[in-house]
């Protein structure tokens, strides 16, 4: 089990730094860039501010020890979307191969943070006793 807890740990922190921290210090520190990402592809101004914040509470979500697994659940499917969206709008307005593949790099690591905190979880479900609530993976 100390192979998948290195594994998530890993995978969700690239993906906290690359989906939480990166949009949010654009806000703070280069704000005339905030829509630098949606504007080529023809979204309004306020939907980068809208998918920054969800990005934001998602990726912290995911590294939040203690929190409802349902909820972080949630957080992965969130940001899950954003990514296959992104794949699509880039596929679809500017075909650009790299805009494309970045985002199907951060799905594999999201989606190996998401099985590794799977078998985690399995894991200390065997572990604890009959009746006992559960928290999620990371305080294992």
């Amino acid at each position: 089990m100390k192979k998948y807890r290195i594994l998530f740990w890993i995978t969700t922190l690239i993906i906290f730094l690359w989906e939480g921290v990166m949009p949010l210090s654009t806000v703070f520190f280069a704000p005339e860039y905030v829509n630098a990402g949606t504007k080529p592809l023809h979204y309004p101004d306020y939907f980068a501010y809208a998918l920054i914040v969800f990005k934001v509470l998602g990726a912290t979500a995911l590294i939040l020890p203690g929190l409802h697994p349902k909820l972080k659940e949630w957080a992965y499917a969130g940001l899950t979307f954003s990514l296959v969206f992104a794949v699509i709008s880039h596929a679809v307005v500017d075909g650009n191969a790299v805009c494309i593949l970045l985002p199907f790099i951060a799905m594999a690591l999201l989606a190996i943070s998401y099985f590794s905190n799977q078998k985690l979880q399995h894991a200390a479900a065997r572990k604890a006793p009959e009746g006992a609530p559960l928290l999620n993976a990371q305080t294992v």
